[in-house]
């Protein structure tokens, strides 16, 4: 090391201890980033055998191959966990019985696999019948950032209501990265779901979306104000989708009193700051919203097509 390395470090270690905040030393091991992404893709490759792997599953190898991945992520996920919990105390986990308590988390969570399984079939089946585009329901699960997206986000629901810290969002961060489509942890999604080209898409902590429920790329459900930073935390800030909605491009819902009626229709841009009753098409016409019932009650999408 020369001189000039030497300087640099000397600045840099001053920077740390000028600069608070954004140092975390002699604190616990916080949980890895890249060890999350990479139990993330296998987790993903449990979910949908065959798809996320790099050579041809067989039958005859199912047993023995999810046998070893599943140990592998039961390891892994659970030293993850165990660094959470360090991180952010457990309310119902002894500060002694953390690596059990880590073990238990682990176990209940790669349980509830197969009923997500469940889920995303349904995702995956309202992806290939709501785009025309889609050639075969392969193709929607293997080159759609959609299905990675909705998948991760509810294996990371489970574990943000499992009160874990930091882990949740740090699964749904990688896949928003994949995606460009922002899922929080925290939102609660229905059965059906379908984000047709992802893009810009974003999902507050706090919106819940019922089943059924088609958007397009630039939707945003979000908070009216951030303005009381901390201490709104804990409160429904985002909107409520009922079931059968379909939101068009560039939309933008704001609010956690903010309920779209079962079967509403949001067109394309439309900024809406207040609840709409079932069945409403909403669009802008001659430059001010207009919100009035369906012509055809039975189907969300028959007054706008793309």
């Amino acid at each position: 090391m020369d001189v000039t390395e030497i300087q640099l470090a000397d600045r840099l270690l001053a920077s740390y201890a000028a600069v608070g905040g954004i140092n975390h030393v002699d604190g616990p091991n916080l949980p890895s980033k890249s060890a999350i992404a990479a139990i993330a893709h296998d987790l993903l490759r449990l979910l949908f055998p065959g798809f996320f792997d790099d050579r041809p599953l067989v039958s005859s190898e199912l047993k023995v191959e999810t046998t070893l991945l599943l140990s592998s992520v039961k390891e892994r996920l659970e030293d993850e966990i165990r660094k959470s919990i360090e991180y952010a105390p457990h309310p119902s986990v002894n500060r002694h019985q953390t690596g059990p308590a880590a073990h238990q988390f682990t176990i209940d969570f790669l349980g509830k696999l197969p009923c997500l399984r469940e889920l995303l079939q349904t995702d995956a089946e309202a992806a290939f019948r709501g785009d025309p585009a889609a050639l075969s329901k392969d193709e929607v699960i293997v080159a759609y950032p959609f299905i990675e997206a909705i998948a991760v986000q509810r294996m990371a629901h489970e574990l943000y209501l499992a009160g874990i810290a930091l882990l949740p969002r740090i699964m749904t961060e990688w896949a928003h990265t994949r995606s460009g489509m922002d899922l929080h942890p925290g939102a609660t999604i229905g059965s059906h779901f379908f984000v047709d080209h992802c893009t810009g898409t974003v999902v507050g902590e706090t919106a819940v979306i019922g089943s059924h429920v088609k958007m397009y790329q630039g939707v945003g459900l979000v908070a009216r104000s951030l303005a009381g930073g901390q201490t709104l935390k804990g409160t429904r800030r985002h909107p409520t989708l009922e079931d059968h909605v379909t939101i068009y491009a560039g939309a933008t819902i704001v609010g956690g009193e903010t309920v779209i009626g079962a079967g509403s229709t949001i067109g394309g841009n439309v900024f809406l700051m207040h609840s709409v009753p079932p069945n409403s098409l909403v669009f802008y016409e001659d430059g001010r919203m207009v919100v009035k019932p369906k012509r055809d009650r039975m189907s969300p999408e028959v007054d706008f097509q793309i």
